[in-house]
């Protein structure tokens, strides 16, 4: 070590622009009702989102006692046609950018 004392160095330091954007930058949201049952709404999130029958239960279930939940991640040219899916089948859902947090 003292021979780092009698040799000193200048450490350069660069400025890096760091990338900051998420690799799944979206959320796609499906939103409570009253007028969808449980049963459609899990038949839906298999069949559209290809989650199993558990994740499909747990999230019909969030959807039901929160109002919404964020059922799959990712970007918006991949949720978006999901998003048209499922709100064909009549059940509403939004394609939403998550915040940077």
């Amino acid at each position: 070590m003292p021979e780092m004392l009698n040799n000193p160095r200048t450490v350069e330091w660069e400025d890096t622009d760091v990338l900051t954007a998420h690799e799944d930058p979206c959320s796609l949201i499906v939103w409570n009702d009253e007028v969808n049952t449980f049963e459609w709404v899990i038949e839906t999130l298999i069949e559209v989102c290809g989650q199993s029958v558990e994740q499909a239960e747990q999230c019909a279930m969030l959807i039901h006692t929160k109002g919404k939940y964020a059922v799959k991640r990712g970007s918006y040219d991949e949720l978006k046609p999901l998003c048209d899916a499922i709100t064909d089948r009549g059940i509403g859902a939004t394609v939403e950018m998550l915040s940077e947090s």
